[in-house]
């Protein structure tokens, strides 16, 4: 059985001690950094399975290193959840715009804690890959998207999303032209045990629209969103 590596990052030591015992408790192989720098060396060395990332932190901060993360390919497929007494939309939308997965505020109680990360290793486990060929293949007049490998081509030139943009994506053109509700988006890509708001997908949507410069995503007020062909 695989042992799910998850490191933390925080520069409050009774913080890293406290949940470093709760989660090795759940049987995960836990190590600790108490700076952005240190911690995404330390990414890059383990490659984990899950990074908890503290916001306000010296040397980098969460979020500059979240970003750092997203451009390591040996990292892409890395759960990032922020973890921060800031409870402000500025800071939540700032680390979902930087990558993150999820989204914890201090003070943490560790069974939501642990409860969070247990929900997003389960997706983790169940991600593209698996399927036939062509299900790892989906070929759309306006880009080409490769499920296992995690990029999309368009023009001849291959783009790396952040793990949910490309869930996100995938999603829509699965079925284009339908509209998906912010409902069936947040189940299929965060899932029901992981409590995320309706601007969280906002965020990744402007996100594909940016990086793909794609005009397709529609946008269905009060609704949802759908990819057009």
């Amino acid at each position: 059985m695989e042992t799910y590596k998850i490191l933390l990052v925080d520069d409050e030591p009774d913080i890293l001690e406290f949940l470093g015992y709760n989660l090795r408790k759940e049987g995960y192989e836990v190590h600790t950094c108490n700076n952005g720098k240190d911690g995404l060396a330390k990414a890059k060395e383990i490659r984990p399975h899950l990074i908890i990332l503290d916001v306000m932190m010296p040397e980098l901060d969460g979020i500059e290193t979240c970003r750092e993360i997203r451009q390591v390919p040996d990292l892409k497929n890395t759960i990032v959840i922020f973890l921060t007494a800031r409870g402000e939309d500025y800071s939540q939308i700032a680390g979902f715009d930087a990558g993150a997965d999820d989204y914890v505020s201090k003070p943490i109680k560790p069974r939501v804690l642990v409860s969070r990360v247990k929900a997003l290793l389960r997706r983790h486990k169940g991600e593209p890959g698996q399927g036939s060929e062509q299900d790892k293949i989906i070929q759309m007049e306006e880009f080409i998207i490769d499920r296992e490998k995690y990029f999309v081509i368009k023009d001849g030139k291959e783009f790396h999303l952040a793990r949910k943009e490309f869930e996100l994506l995938s999603l829509l053109v699965s079925k284009p032209n339908k509209v998906f509700t912010r409902e069936e988006i947040l189940s299929s890509i965060w899932g029901d045990d992981v409590i995320v708001g309706d601007r969280t997908i906002d965020v990744h949507v402007r996100k594909i629209r940016e990086k793909l410069e794609t005009p397709n995503i529609r946008t269905i007020k009060g609704v949802g969103y759908k990819y057009e062909n």
